[in-house]
C-alpha cells in the first residue's frame, strides 16, 4: 500500500463540475475556459510549424524568439526591461511554473502564506516540498488584503507569500499601494513572493494592472507567473511563462528541467510569430472581455442573484442568498447544474475555512454571446 503524500486531495471541483455539466447537458460556466477559439492567425501559424517539422525538443528555457517576444511585451506593458535569456522561462502551463518555483523555495518546515480564497494548486505544491500553508482570509466584501492579519501571520518560518492579481475567483485587483505595503512588510526578511498574474490583461473599467514585474523592490525576490493560454484564448495548450531575477531563475530551471524539461515546440513557434505580428492583441483584451462581462451582468440584472461587477479576470461572483439560503454553495452549484442547467463553481472550495454565511458561486463569462444569453435566461428563471 502506498502512503499518499496528498491524503486530503481528491478530484478537483473544476473536473467534477465540468463532468456534471457534461452528464446533465448543462451550460458549463464552471471551469475557466473559453467556448471559442483563439485567433485564427495564431492557430494557422502553429499548424504550419507542425507541418514544417518543428516538432522536436526546443531549448529547456523556451524558444529564444518567444522569450524575446515576452520581454518586448513586458517592456510595452510595464515599462521595464527583463532579460530574455536569464530572467524568462517558458513552461508547459502556469501551474508547472508555480510548482517549480515552490520547489525552489520551500524546504521541510518552511511556511508559505496564501490569501484565501486562493487557487487550488498552491497548497499541494507547498506540501510536496515539505512545507505548510498558513491561510489568511481576504477581507470581505471586496476581497482586499487585511494587512494586520497578514502581518500577524508572518513567523520566523515564513519563506513565501503568494499573490494573485487579478484574483481568482473574485476578480479583485491589487494596487501599487498594496505592493508598496507588502514590500515594507517583508523588507529585511528572508521571504520571497510568487505572483500569479495569469489574468494580467483582463482588467476593466479603465483600471491598470499593478504588476510585481514593475515593482523593483518586490521583483528582486519574486517569481512572476503568467499564461499564454489565458491571454490568447487557448487554455488547452497549457503554455505559460515565469519571470524572475537571474539567480532565482537559475534555481527554478534546475527543477523545471526534471519536471517537464521544455514546453511544446510548435506552440512556441506559433506564439512567437503571432506576438510579433499582432502586439495589439493584448491591448484589445480588456475591451473584449469587458463587453462579455457587461452583457452577462446586464442579463443577470433580471435575476434574483446579487453581484458587483468583477474588476478583472473572466469570472463573475454572484450571491444567491435570496434564492436558496438553505443550501451551502457546493449544494447550490450542484442544484443549479442538475435542476436549472447551468454549472458554476462554489467559492468555498477556494478556502481552508470559508465564512459560514457565504453564499457565493463563480460563473465564467469567457463564452460566446449565444452561450451567455442562454445561461442568463436559465439563471433568471431560478
Amino acid at each position: 500500500m502506498i502512503v499518499s503524500k496528498l491524503p486530503n486531495v481528491g478530484t478537483t471541483i473544476f473536473t467534477r463540475m465540468s463532468q456534471l455539466a457534461l452528464e446533465t447537458g448543462a451550460i458549463n460556466l464552471s471551469q475557466g475556459f473559453p467556448d471559442f477559439d483563439g485567433p485564427q492567425a495564431l492557430r494557422e501559424a502553429v499548424a504550419r510549424h507542425v507541418m514544417e517539422g518543428r516538432n522536436q525538443y526546443c531549448p529547456m528555457t523556451g524558444l529564444p524568439s518567444l522569450r524575446q517576444q515576452v520581454a518586448a511585451k513586458i517592456a510595452r506593458s510595464y515599462g521595464v526591461q527583463r532579460d530574455a535569456d536569464s530572467e524568462i522561462t517558458i513552461t508547459p502551463g502556469a501551474t508547472e511554473a508555480i510548482f517549480c518555483a515552490v520547489q525552489a523555495l520551500i524546504r521541510p518546515g518552511d511556511e508559505a502564506i496564501v490569501l484565501d480564497p486562493c487557487y487550488d494548486s498552491y497548497e499541494p505544491s507547498v506540501e510536496l516540498a515539505g512545507g505548510r500553508c498558513v491561510h489568511v482570509p481576504l477581507a470581505l466584501p471586496d476581497f482586499a488584503v487585511d494587512w494586520q492579519r497578514l502581518s500577524d501571520a508572518i513567523s520566523p518560518r515564513t519563506r513565501l507569500i503568494f499573490l494573485n492579481s487579478p484574483h481568482n475567483p473574485s476578480g479583485a485587483l491589487l494596487t501599487r499601494a498594496d505592493l508598496d505595503k507588502l514590500a515594507e512588510l517583508i523588507r529585511g526578511r528572508d521571504i520571497h513572493v510568487i505572483s500569479d498574474e495569469v489574468y494580467e490583461h483582463l482588467i476593466y473599467d479603465g483600471a491598470r494592472h499593478a504588476s510585481v514585474l514593475a515593482h523593483e523592490e518586490l521583483y528582486r525576490r519574486a517569481f512572476v507567473v503568467s499564461s499564454f493560454g489565458k491571454t490568447y484564448h487557448v487554455t488547452g495548450w497549457k503554455t505559460g511563462y515565469v519571470v524572475a531575477p537571474s539567480a532565482l531563475t537559475a534555481e527554478l530551471r534546475k527543477i523545471h528541467q526534471y519536471v517537464n524539461f521544455c514546453g511544446v515546440t510548435p506552440l512556441q513557434f506559433g506564439l512567437a510569430e503571432f506576438m510579433a505580428a499582432c502586439p495589439e492583441h493584448v491591448e484589445e483584451l480588456p475591451a473584449f472581455y469587458q463587453a462579455k462581462r457587461d452583457l452577462f451582468c446586464d442579463l443577470l440584472g433580471g435575476s434574483r442573484f446579487t453581484f458587483t461587477r468583477a474588476p478583472g479576470t473572466y469570472f463573475q461572483l454572484a450571491d444567491y442568498s435570496a434564492i436558496r439560503p438553505d443550501l451551502d454553495d457546493v449544494a447550490m452549484a450542484e442544484w443549479l447544474t442538475r435542476e436549472h442547467g447551468v454549472a458554476a463553481i462554489p467559492v468555498s472550495v477556494f478556502y481552508q475555512s470559508a465564512p459560514k454565511d457565504m453564499r457565493l458561486v463563480r460563473f465564467c463569462f469567457a463564452k460566446r454571446e449565444e452561450t451567455l444569453r442562454q445561461a442568463a435566461e436559465k439563471l433568471c428563471a431560478v
